[in-house]
């Protein structure tokens, strides 16, 4: 295999894991605050709020993200609204990650003991304080796995967004294969920087992990 692309190339690599890594921290930063949102829902009292986080997650859950970035770019432009590619990406990525963030936190929540809440209660504290100060911290520590799992398949899957013209890596993989007329060391190359940026964040989440554990 030749390589020596890269020396010309390289900087479209780059560019595209730069902004492959924006899509999908942003992707998991506001999916895990949507995530949050619809897990207090699904374990609300009301029974509406449990119904609509119920429909969410099943229905994300239920079909491809490659059918929703496409809904999302293309399919409510016949309602007026117009994303950007990028905007799009992030909406996509956002929307998928927080039905399965939603799980996760709805999980890490239920596995509290709930002596602890009741306890907090005791103490004057409302359901709401007891939530924030009491159960969220310790389910968001025993969550910090799936949580770094997530962004590792956020990053992994955000390749589909260059069906919409995003940049990103897997877009500009194929775009030195086109200007090369090289079609198989481009995507090897990629799956390079995609190995290498899953296993050092993996790397970084079992540091963390580590330190909070001592704690």
């Amino acid at each position: 295999m030749d390589f020596g692309f890269l020396s010309e190339y390289w900087s479209f690599f780059t560019r595209g894991a730069w902004l492959t890594l924006q899509l999908s921290f942003f992707g998991v930063l506001f999916g895990t605050i949507l995530g949050i949102g619809f897990a207090l829902m699904r374990i609300s009292k009301i029974g509406i709020l449990r119904f609509i986080a119920s429909v969410y997650i099943e229905i994300i859950r239920g079909t491809p993200m490659l059918v929703q970035i496409f809904i999302i770019y293309y399919g409510l432009t016949n309602f007026g609204i117009n994303f950007s590619p990028f905007m799009s990406g992030i909406i996509a990525l956002t929307i998928n990650s927080a039905a399965y963030m939603a799980e996760v936190f709805r999980a890490g929540i239920n596995a509290i003991d709930k002596g602890q809440n009741e306890a907090a209660r005791s103490l004057g504290m409302s359901h709401a304080m007891s939530l924030r100060y009491i159960v969220l911290p310790q389910a968001f520590r025993n969550m910090l796995p799936a949580i770094g799992n997530e962004f590792i398949v956020i990053i992994k899957d955000s390749s589909l967004v260059s069906t919409i013209g995003i940049a990103e890596l897997m877009y500009n993989a194929r775009t030195v294969a086109s200007k090369t007329f090289i079609p198989f060391e481009p995507l090897i190359a990629a799956a390079a920087v995609y190995f290498v940026m899953t296993f050092i964040l993996s790397r970084l989440l079992g540091l963390l992990e580590r330190k909070l554990s001592a704690q």
